[in-house]
């Protein structure tokens, strides 16, 4: 059990900084979700499986869900440049 809270310490660690740290929003919001499942098996090691159900189905589903959608409907189109003959 020490080896698998360890292993889901270092990679809460890194996907956090990973998204404060990336430029775009799309990777950021996966690092999220990563997060968000670190955090999920730190209740699971705590015994508390419904607060784990509930991470898993609310806030890594749903809620994220609904972010990348936000992200990709608010980038705005790259436009192209007209290309003269």
């Amino acid at each position: 059990m020490g080896w698998v809270f360890l292993v889901a310490a270092v990679l809460a660690v890194v996907s956090g900084l990973m998204v404060v740290l990336q430029r775009n929003p799309i990777y950021s919001a996966v690092a999220l979700v990563l997060n968000l499942g670190c955090v999920a098996v730190f209740y699971l090691l705590l015994n508390a499986e419904f607060l784990f159900a509930v991470q898993i189905i609310v806030y890594a589903g749903a809620i994220m869900v609904l972010f990348l959608f936000v992200i990709t409907c608010s980038r705005p189109a790259k436009r192209r440049r007209a290309t003269t003959p």
